[in-house]
């Protein structure tokens, strides 16, 4: 027997049952993004490797371990899944000239791929929401991505969501800061693991950002960035929190918060919970105002953020914020030829009114009809028999309530159908 086929490992299918709720995030997603003034852009799944390479940074996790790259059998090219939105809408703008004369709010949506080990809140196939601002240089939009963020959770009813905030200053800032922080590591070889003496002389930041336990003490005591900013550093991470103040909106500093990708400066920032294990960052962004020209581009002030759809969903889930499923409006059951007949024409009639209607098909009995109409989750039932059509009439019955069964022409169904719901 030839084996059965299954979704590759990390990559998993969203069901009927599980659709309502992405669509029920979709929809208050793309209104809360309209009332900023967000556009839509949509960009390929697959671009050119050397994109991710220069924008991201090849001394990174992403692109030395987790990126799907292939070489094209027809030409030769080397090609990447995207592991992330922002190189990609970066590039788009350049290509379409976008940044010419005015500066964008964009916002895109889809898949992300990143081969890491699957576990709950971390896949290697996962959506994000971006949100990108390209040409807007002051703390100011960096403080907007953040109310953003704010209004987002309200909307979505979660809670127990809190900001943590830092700055990475200049690339001058971070040189400086590279030197104490490797004098000091250096001086400390004998207690860092692998991955740590891999990345001691090239991207030494990220060893901040270790999960191992036995280097926290080491990392807590070692150097700070927060000492090594310039004047324009400083006053940048002043004026982000005298406008976050103002907001009301609370923050905690995290000078160990460094991000993993090479092209971010200034802002970065998170908002985290810990009811999801782990994986408790649920979105994370920052200012990035060297990667335009880094792309070949003129030199441009951007900044954004990303969120994880499927951690956002996790987490309305165990806070039991998941909406009342969608349901049609009426189960259309018929019996006989005739009956057959009618309901065809009265589905359609039906659907003319605005009404959601699924009309049996596949024949059976009235009861074995009417077990499947309740289980439809429909909120009535349209019965057509030989009677009914002779009649001029349907019988509507509602599955959710006790209210008794009525006789009435089709055209007083949908008046009837929608008085219930007020």
């Amino acid at each position: 027997m030839s084996k059965t086929l299954q979704a590759i490992r990390g990559m998993n299918d969203i069901l009927p049952t599980q659709a309502p709720l992405w669509q029920h995030f979709e929809q208050i997603v793309r209104d809360w993004l309209r009332t900023y003034g967000y556009r839509e852009i949509r960009m390929p799944i697959v671009e050119p490797t050397s994109l991710f390479k220069r924008a991201i940074g090849e001394v990174t996790d992403i692109v030395e371990k987790e990126m799907y790259t292939w070489s094209d059998a027809l030409n030769g090219e080397s090609l990447t899944l995207r592991p992330e939105g922002t190189a990609s809408c970066v590039r788009a703008a350049l290509e379409h000239n976008l940044l010419f004369g005015s500066p964008q709010r964009l916002f895109y949506s889809g898949q992300m791929f990143r081969h890491e080990r699957p576990q709950k809140g971390r896949y290697r196939q996962f959506h994000q929401v971006g949100i990108e601002s390209l040409g807007f240089a002051g703390p100011d939009m960096d403080v907007e991505h953040i109310l953003m963020g704010a209004r987002l959770w309200k909307l979505l009813g979660i809670s127990d969501i809190t900001l943590q905030i830092n700055t990475l200053g200049t690339s001058e800032d971070r040189a400086r800061h590279r030197t104490r922080l490797i004098h000091y590591l250096e001086g400390h070889q004998d207690r860092l693991d692998e991955d740590a003496k891999r990345r001691l002389h090239s991207n030494p930041l990220r060893i901040l950002d270790s999960k191992n336990t036995e280097l926290q003490d080491l990392i807590t005591a070692a150097p700070k960035l927060l000492d090594d900013l310039d004047e324009t550093s400083l006053k940048h991470f002043e004026e982000l929190q005298a406008l976050l103040r103002v907001a009301g909106i609370s923050y905690t500093i995290n000078p160990r918060l460094v991000r993993g990708l090479d092209y971010y400066n200034f802002t970065v920032f998170e908002w985290v919970t810990d009811q999801l294990g782990s994986q408790g960052t649920v979105c994370a962004g920052g200012r990035y105002d060297g990667l335009v020209e880094q792309l070949g581009g003129k030199s441009t002030p951007a900044c954004g953020f990303a969120m994880g759809v499927e951690r956002l969903l996790a987490l309305m889930e165990a806070q039991d914020r998941l909406p009342i499923t969608p349901t049609s409006d009426i189960y259309l059951a018929h019996l006989g030829d005739l009956a057959q007949h009618f309901a065809v024409t009265a589905a359609e009639q039906l659907r003319d009114a605005g009404l959601h209607i699924v009309l049996h098909c596949g024949g059976g009995s009235f009861k074995s009809q009417m077990k499947k109409a309740d289980a439809s989750g429909a909120r009535f039932a349209i019965i057509i028999g030989e009677d009914e059509v002779k009649a001029g009439v349907v019988s509507l019955k509602s599955l959710r309530t006790q209210a008794e069964q009525i006789t009435l022409p089709i055209a007083q169904v949908a008046e009837v159908v929608r008085n219930s719901v007020n």
